[in-house]
């Protein structure tokens, strides 16, 4: 089936079920990759960090050739998408956005060799499912009241997602702090606790890191609460790396 085809049907059977929340975004059948991009909240909604995101992923698959799916509803999501794709990202999702049947097909796909992407509030879901806190790497505990600048410390400025940043740089956002789940990340960037108030993690406190997982690859980044963020050059270029390293690229 090609995928043109592919992207009728899906559509077409979620109109059919009542359901129009999976949109094509992007579809190109030259194109060799496809994003599953969810935006399900079942808590706090980051309503324009949600619509910056999905322009900005839009883009990423124009400039890359990447096909975009994207579902904003757990409804949206049969469990057989997974395997017609080769990333997911979770851009902002919070809490509990996937039912048992949905947990087990997304598992068996990162077990299939796919590819994970979590943006921000992605370590704000799925509490109740151990193995997909350990996917994440960390869960989100607390932030403090505001939005500070603070300074990022690259650990590696010659790794390939991160070589495109200075060793120490600023920037503001809505910083978490984490209850870290997986000891195997690789830490890409740690946020430096003396640069602002209301951190609690200490001198350990990544906030963007990469890891083969149980078949699949993982990147995850705590930058993207804020609309703005999305047009920071840095930023935009981080991501496209992390679905590059994801995808095998």
């Amino acid at each position: 089936m090609n995928n043109f085809l592919f992207a009728s049907l899906v559509l077409l059977s979620f109109w059919a079920r009542g359901q129009t929340t999976v949109d094509t975004l992007h579809f190109d059948t030259k194109n060799k990759k496809t994003l599953l991009v969810l935006t399900i909240t079942e808590g706090f909604v980051h309503t324009e960090a949600i619509a910056i995101g999905k322009i900005t992923l839009t883009e990423l698959g124009d400039q890359n050739h990447y096909n975009i799916l994207h579902a904003s509803k757990g409804a949206a999501v049969s469990t057989d998408i997974f395997s017609k794709v080769d990333a997911v990202v979770f851009l902002c999702t919070t809490l509990d956005i996937f039912d048992d049947i949905q947990q087990q097909a997304f598992e068996a796909f990162i077990k299939n060799g796919g590819g994970y992407v979590g943006i921000h509030s992605a370590a704000d879901t799925e509490y109740d499912w151990p193995w997909y806190g350990k996917l994440v790497g960390g869960y989100f505990i607390s932030h403090p009241a505001g939005t500070p600048n603070a300074q990022i410390e690259t650990v590696d400025t010659d790794n390939s997602i991160t070589n495109h940043l200075p060793k120490n740089w600023t920037i503001e956002d809505e910083w978490y702090n984490y209850n870290f789940t997986n000891d195997q990340i690789q830490v890409l960037l740690y946020l430096d606790e003396n640069s602002y108030t209301g951190g609690t993690n200490g001198d350990y406190h990544p906030i963007t890191w990469y890891h083969a997982y149980d078949g699949g690859k993982a990147f995850y980044t705590g930058l993207g609460h804020w609309e703005k963020t999305y047009g920071d050059a840095r930023f935009i270029t981080l991501l496209k790396k992390g679905i590059q390293y994801v995808l095998g690229e």
